[in-house]
């Protein structure tokens, strides 16, 4: 099959685009590049950039049924425990529902966005 096209980023909507990429390189690592009006900032990661653009009051997506999750991130660790505990420091918050057991964790990001910190030895199941 022809390669038309190359994912190159995924944008997130947020209020704080600054904050919300410091966030993320936190544990990503990365280069945060920003806009003139702070209205987005870019997190580069290697080949594909998170990106973080300004959005009044955006819905929290999961698990409300009014605003469903339509996209999340998922994060390979080899510590899960050890991630998990560096989340915490950093403001995330460990979702009441878990389906993944040992396997991954759900979280929510400063804003409310669902992430994954999966564990490095079973992400391809």
């Amino acid at each position: 099959m022809a390669v038309v096209a190359r994912l190159f980023a995924v944008t997130i909507d947020c209020p704080e685009p600054v904050e919300l990429a410091g966030f993320y390189q936190t544990f990503a690592g990365g280069d945060v590049v920003l806009s003139a009006n702070e209205d987005f900032a870019a997190l580069t990661t290697g080949t594909v950039r998170l990106d973080f653009q300004r959005v009044t009051n955006p819905a929290a997506p999961w698990p409300d049924g009014e605003a469903p999750r339509r996209v999340h991130l998922d994060f390979a660790v080899d510590d899960l425990d050890a991630a998990e505990a560096h989340m915490r420091e950093q403001g995330a918050v460990l979702a009441d529902h878990q389906p993944g057991g040992r396997r991954f964790r759900v979280w929510f990001d400063p804003a409310g966005h669902p992430f994954c910190l999966v564990d490095a030895v079973t992400q391809d199941l």
